[in-house]
């Protein structure tokens, strides 16, 4: 037993790729030298195969079995060799697959996809951001960055990286320079709106000195700082206090409105606002607008002018972002 639990020790110590590489090469080996040791008995090299296999993981259908000294050798060979290393690969590969998900829930990992999106900074807003990417997009990857201790969310496509996410270390893990977007939102446990956006620029100015291509959406308190966050070319802004505050007066005024931003906001029911590219035959607004309607879609901006109606025979530009209220079934006909 001392001899075995000192090999046993040794084949542990063993490089992984050495040990892989020796345990393939003595299953094949085995596998060889029991068909030409006994033929009579395994056929083939497929029957050899199959008896080291179920030899050397334990299994031991009985289906075929060695009947002369030197095949009885091999077997013993194997018990003693060849199970002993086949159950240190095994273990390693467990222990490989424990130590990926510890990694993982620990934020420890460098992801190496790309057309992803980074949302930094945990909170109930990001985890319904989340929310919202999965069911607007099915299959989004998503890579959450933080100082959390421990993953907030862990899925098939929600990734997590642990890390100051103003630094550049942090960021190259979460593979910034080929994300689809980054969505930066406010720290809840700071208290005062100021250092919270004191905060947010940080990040957002960390953000676009590492990838300024990417697209940048950030969650900030006071409308006063906007500026500061123009100069770091910040891509889109969301205002949290202002927005919540005007939706529920224009509620209060216009009973049911808040209806119609929700479901403008959400993308699991009804009618929402989608982006279209500009055809080849639209020379003018009012074409894409006819055209349009025709098709059960309503167009109503281009970027962030809401004017459509008022000039409509003016040419649509090469660059135009144009944007349309329809269904789904609708937004991928017109797609």
């Amino acid at each position: 037993m001392y001899v075995m639990r000192r090999i046993v020790m040794k084949m542990i110590k063993i490089n992984n790729t050495l040990l892989f590489i020796t345990s393939v090469a003595l299953v094949l080996l085995t596998s060889y030298l029991i068909v030409k040791v006994e033929p009579e008995t395994f056929k083939g090299f497929l029957d050899g195969l199959w008896w080291v296999l179920t030899t050397v993981t334990t299994v031991g259908y009985g289906d075929l079995s060695p009947e002369t000294l030197g095949g009885r050798s091999i077997a013993v060979f194997l018990y003693i060799f060849g199970i002993g290393l086949i159950g240190v690969v095994i273990g390693k590969v467990v222990d490989a697959f424990a130590s990926f998900r510890k990694k993982r829930e620990e934020g420890n990992i460098v992801y190496k996809g790309r057309g992803h999106y980074i949302i930094i900074g945990w909170s109930k807003k990001a985890y319904y951001a989340i929310q919202e990417l999965t069911q607007s997009i099915p299959g989004a990857e998503i890579v959450i960055v933080d100082e959390l201790e421990k993953a907030p969310m862990l899925e098939e496509h929600i990734h997590y990286v642990k890390g100051n996410p103003t630094t550049k270390e942090t960021l190259k893990r979460a593979n910034l320079d080929r994300a689809s977007a980054v969505l930066i939102f406010a720290d809840e446990t700071i208290q005062d709106s100021k250092l919270i956006d004191g905060k947010t620029l940080l990040i957002a100015t960390a953000v676009e000195s590492e990838a300024s291509h990417i697209h940048t959406v950030v969650e900030v308190m006071e409308e006063e700082h906007i500026k500061n966050f123009r100069h770091v070319k910040v891509d889109e802004f969301i205002f949290s206090y202002e927005t919540i505050s005007s939706l529920a007066v224009r509620s209060a005024q216009t009973k049911g409105i808040a209806q119609v931003y929700e479901q403008l906001l959400r993308k699991n029911h009804g009618d929402d606002l989608y982006q279209i590219s500009r055809r080849k035959e639209w020379k003018t607004y009012e074409d894409a607008f006819h055209a349009l309607l025709q098709e059960g879609a309503t167009l109503i901006a281009d970027g962030n002018n809401l004017s459509i109606n008022r000039k409509l025979k003016k040419e649509i530009p090469v660059d135009a972002k144009l944007f349309v209220i329809c269904d789904r079934d609708t937004y991928k006909r017109i797609k």
